[in-house]
């Protein structure tokens, strides 16, 4: 690859963070905040990333940024700044790679709501995309996505990160994106409708489905920002816990929560036949797997400074969210 850099962009410096942003070692970190400050720049360069709509093509990108631009909780992303930050690198050394993850679940969320998969009518409070743009549309905007996704993490990174390293990611990314990550996760997940299967299938399937970006934003954040490999290590037990609690909390919701609380249907689930947590181990059991997973969690982290706070806060934000 030598040493070309084109089509590489060389963002601006970091905005200096004061107070709970910055995440010091000496304080203990409003999660909320952090998790706004960071969405601020995570949905800003979210709206570039995507043109406008415009020409032939104006439809399709209506479509992409109707879904992708919708909100939403951003975890995926703020954890891959989060990481980076953790061993000493800025929020923008990451955001190409936030925003590539964005997008594939973005994507992945498009595809899942289709018809032949799901069939959903509501993400995120809105009709889903098929809904407003039609299932060629919607599947359309899913493949432009995921494609598109690449080009951002590779042109967002900073000049200043080896190219190996960025090449490393974009690898990462696509392991976990493709059909040995999320995609395997999925297919397991349809073939598994209204079957019996047990605890330890249903962590490998969630592994994959769920878990497989959490650890590409937490493995790839940190390279990004210079870890280690012990460093690297850590943070892929984090992920692996935190992927998994993030789930079981999703479960409880489907189950808790109402229809309105979450901007989805509820129940759909247990509807279809899918195993779920609370279906094999019942409510309390799966909240104290969650707590457990939690735990799990901090203590891949006890290596790390105050650096890391925002992602001992984010492990909680996933187990204890209401939405």
């Amino acid at each position: 690859m030598g040493n070309s850099r084109t089509n590489r962009i060389d963002p601006e410096p970091d905005a200096p963070l004061t107070g709970h942003d910055a995440a010091d070692s000496s304080s203990t970190v409003d999660f909320e905040q952090y998790r706004a400050a960071r969405i601020t720049i995570i949905e800003e360069a979210l709206g570039k990333c995507v043109s406008e709509p415009d020409g032939a093509a104006a439809r399709l990108f209506e479509s992409m940024r109707y879904s992708l631009l919708a909100g939403g909780k951003r975890i995926r992303p703020v954890l891959a700044i989060a990481a980076c930050e953790a061993v000493g690198g800025g929020p923008r050394d990451a955001l190409g790679l936030a925003c590539a993850l964005e997008m594939i679940h973005t994507y992945s969320m498009i595809h899942d709501d289709l018809p032949c998969m799901d069939d959903d009518d509501l993400r995120r409070g809105k009709p889903t995309n098929h809904k407003v743009f039609g299932e060629a549309f919607a599947t359309l905007a899913g493949d432009g996505l995921l494609t598109d996704a690449f080009a951002v993490l590779v042109n967002m990174t900073p000049v200043g990160i080896a190219p190996a390293t960025t090449l490393d990611a974009v690898a990462g990314v696509a392991r976990a994106a493709g059909s040995a990550g999320m995609v395997a996760g999925q297919v397991i997940d349809l073939l598994g409708e209204g079957r019996a299967i047990d605890i330890a299938d249903l962590e490998a399937l969630h592994g994959l489905k769920t878990g497989a970006l959490f650890v590409a934003a937490a493995v790839e954040g940190g390279r990004l920002g210079g870890a280690g490999a012990a460093q690297l290590r850590a943070l892929e037990a984090y992920a692996r816990a935190v992927g998994l609690a993030f789930q079981v909390a999703d479960d409880l919701l489907d189950v808790e929560a109402s229809t309105e609380q979450l901007g989805k249907r509820t129940h759909k689930d247990s509807e279809r036949g899918k195993a779920t947590y609370p279906g094999l181990l019942g409510v309390a059991q799966s909240h104290r797997l969650a707590r457990s997973l939690l735990d799990r969690a901090n203590q891949a982290l006890l290596s790390f400074d105050g650096r890391a706070d925002p992602l001992r806060a984010l492990a909680r934000f996933a187990v204890e969210r209401t939405r």
